[in-house]
């Protein structure tokens, strides 16, 4: 009993545990196998695992939370609930997830990583076992968004034997949780069923009443069937999952006063807005091995649509909500701050009225493919040998069909003018593209070395579906080689170190002024594990020849959607660490704890004038926004056979809001013709510390109770003023939750 306690222990302390090279894969969906908390890791790149125990320790659906303990992870929050993630790894921007690899099972899961990278749909993690994350050149098999890194969420493999589970729970502001699975083996054919529905009320108070939450639902089959003929183990798959949203969520925010008087509230305006979308996907996987051969192919599509209605800006002025929330009590914006605000009426007594823009962003994307990835173990010249290898086809494409309405404000009420839709966007945008990686890992005594490249090999097209004179195709064709190694000290330690390029494609409605992301990065450190303790010190250094970005209403508002911009040259660096132990306190009671922390410094390293809203006029050592230099999670735990208490304390510093300043021509010699007032610029983000209390009590044969608290010093915080105004942090949130299995 004492062993598997001290099991579990580690499990929930460490927050890296990958397993060593000869870990058994005996699950296909995995990219690697992890386990192995007792041995020293010794393949090189940067590589995290959250496990099932992990997962289940503080029953997190935000997958801000769940990444909270993983070194190099910088994040934007937005809604409370991690509906929309903004996830960036070793400095890149946050920025809807759109510069790092989203994969589920090992398969782009992104609507169209691509041609539209930005990921309005992620999956519930509520059903996740596994969560991976790889940076550095751990990443360069997995593409296209290569700067930083990959992030690779496992679902529930089909079990050998038949089980299954449920998971209730309760909680604060209408917060309920519905989690069932159940598998098994019907005539050597395997199936597993399962479905997750989310939903709230929401926490914040919307002007006129009505809710602010949402509802998720998810639902997953898997069949699998396997053979053996002689030594060759096949393994058939497939897989279909269905998701579905519906969530009143806003882009519109507070001023900072009226953040500061009710951090909670949502003004009248953003009473009809509601975000409302569909996913399916559909895969075939084989998996076949023999002997020290391992191939994985797989074909897929998914489908995803969305419409978000939501408050674009008002009509008869020029003035943009962010300014508008910026100086409510300027004599050119009071009144239309009192129309947001539901104090005023849209019809003035004199003067012209100021309607609600309404803009839906009625979006369709699919995105499918055919992938191959393989091992192969072999001696060459007396060295042992792993080939890692794979090629993929993927198609994927967006269409925009955007659309606004004209809705009046009366009496703090907003309501539907019934006037005709007017189109703004129509348009898609396509990629067809190849992906080929080569990767071999060579040990010489006491050194792996790794040597390998990636290939992307794209064709983009843009056509705007009203003008057919409007359209664009362009090629891109780009290698991408890497180097990493691990030297083994001693048996409980080593040093890794490794270079790589990566890159981020530039979408394909853009010219050819705008380049692609390219950058040059490496990374040095050393690990250390003798079974009780477990510390990683890893620094990195990412040299940008071009830094990129690109507008989306979430970042940019309703102005220049779409439109990418070349940063020039930039320095991203850091440092991460983790360090993690137990501590046996008498023969049934462990305490383990974990403390990581990362340093991350961004600044441009170039002069240069713009029009995105993150930075306007930059100088080389500017900063990059939204990147804070400090954060810090500690977590301890007391795990009994019966019963576990843990606490998270998560540390987030300051971060800039805008990395330069407005300019303008005619007091700028230098500046191009025009002038461009940087909304945000000297605004921050403070920093804050964040804790979460959970508690497990084991019912034996009838289950567990578990109950946690998210903030649970109920800390009131500005997340972000993009787009529109100060929008707040989830306050301190109770759940109280039933597990049985079987």
């Amino acid at each position: 009993m004492k062993r598997s306690v001290l099991a579990m222990a580690v499990a929930l302390a460490a927050p890296q545990v990958l397993a060593n090279d000869d870990a058994k894969n005996d699950d296909m969906e995995h990219i690697q196998i992890l386990s192995h908390y007792d041995k020293l890791r010794t393949e090189a790149g940067s590589a995290t695992l959250l496990s099932e125990e992990q997962l289940a320790e503080f029953e997190y659906d935000d997958i801000h939370r769940i990444l909270s303990s993983v070194p190099g992870v910088n994040i934007r929050e937005e809604d409370g609930y991690g509906l929309r993630p903004n996830i960036g790894f070793r400095g890149v921007t946050p920025e809807r997830s759109k510069k790092i690899t989203i994969m589920e099972d090992g398969v782009l899961i992104g609507p169209a990583p691509y041609s539209a990278p930005a990921a309005y749909y992620f999956p519930v993690t509520t059903r996740m076992t596994a969560v991976e994350v790889f940076k550095g050149p751990a990443a360069i098999k997995h593409g296209p968004q290569s700067v930083a890194g990959a992030l690779n969420l496992v679902t529930r493999a089909v079990p050998e034997f038949s089980e299954g589970a449920i998971d209730l729970a309760t909680g604060s502001d209408g917060y309920t949780k519905a989690h069932a699975y159940f598998g098994s083996v019907v005539n050597n054919v395997g199936f597993l069923l399962e479905g997750v529905n989310l939903q709230a009320d929401g926490f914040k108070d919307l002007d006129g009443g009505a809710d602010t939450g949402f509802e998720k639902n998810d639902l997953l089959a898997k069949f699998n069937y396997k053979l053996q003929q002689g030594e060759f183990e096949h393994t058939f798959g497939l897989k279909l999952s269905y998701a579905d949203e519906l969530s009143n969520e806003t882009y519109l925010g507070l001023t900072d006063a009226d953040f500061d008087a009710t951090p909670y509230r949502r003004y009248a305006a953003s009473q009809p807005d509601n975000m409302d979308t569909k996913h399916t996907q559909v895969m075939f996987s084989h998996h076949l091995k023999y002997q020290d051969v391992s191939l994985t192919s797989r074909v897929y599509r998914n489908d995803y649509e969305r419409a978000w209605l939501k408050l674009d800006g008002l009509t008869n002025t020029d003035a943009t909500l962010s300014e508008i929330l910026a100086n409510p009590e300027d004599e050119q914006y009071e009144r239309l701050y009192q129309v947001i605000s539901g104090t005023a009426d849209s019809i003035a007594e004199n003067g012209r009225p100021n309607y609600l823009s309404m803009g839906t962003n009625d979006r369709e994307y699919f995105s499918q493919g055919v992938q191959l990835d393989g091992t192969a173990k072999f001696k060459l010249a007396g060295f042992d040998n792993t080939l890692s290898f794979g090629v993929r086809f993927h198609e994927d494409e967006i269409e925009r069909k955007h659309f606004k309405e004209t809705y009046g404000m009366r009496d703090g009420s907003a309501f539907n003018l019934g006037l005709d839709k007017v189109y703004t966007s129509q348009n898609t945008e396509n990629t067809q593209a190849w992906s080929v990686y080569l990767e071999d890992k060579v040990t010489l005594d006491a050194l792996t070395l790794g040597l390998g490249v990636r290939g992307e090999l794209m064709d983009m097209a843009y056509q705007n579906t009203v003008n057919a004179d409007d359209w664009q195709d362009k090629t891109t064709r780009i290698w991408l080689p890497g180097m990493s190694g691990f030297y083994q000290l001693s048996e409980d330690s080593g040093i890794l170190f490794g270079v790589h390029q990566g890159f981020s494609p530039a979408s394909p409605q853009q010219s050819v002024d705008i380049e692609i992301e390219k950058s040059t990065n490496y990374e040095f450190g050393g690990r250390f594990n003798d079974g009780v303790t477990q510390l990683e010190v890893v620094s990195f250094f990412n040299d940008y020849s071009n830094l990129k970005e690109s507008c989306g209403q979430s970042n940019c508002g309703a102005l220049e959607i779409g439109r990418e911009f070349n940063g020039g040259e930039a320095h991203v660096y850091g440092l991460e660490a983790q360090f993690s132990q137990r501590y046996p306190l008498n023969l049934q009671i462990d305490i383990p704890y974990g403390f990581v922390y990362t340093y991350t410094k961004g600044e441009f390293k170039n002069d240069r004038y713009t029009n995105f809203a993150q930075w306007g006029h930059v100088k080389s050592g500017d900063e990059l926004p939204y990147l804070p230099e400090h954060q810090a999670s500690f977590n301890i735990g007391v795990s009994a056979p019966d019963w576990r208490v843990s606490l998270a304390v998560k540390y987030v510093g300051s971060m800039s809001e805008a990395a330069g300043r407005s300019w303008d021509s005619s007091t700028d010699p230098n500046a191009p013709n025009g002038r461009y007032d940087l909304a945000l610029e000297g605004k921050e983000v403070s920093a804050v510390t964040t804790v979460d209390l959970s508690a497990v009590y084991e019912l034996g044969k009838y289950g567990q109770v578990y109950a946690k608290v998210d903030n649970l010093l109920d800390e009131t915080k500005i997340v972000s003023r993009r787009p529109y105004g100060a929008r707040p942090g989830k306050p301190r949130q109770f759940t109280l939750g039933y597990k049985y299995s079987f």
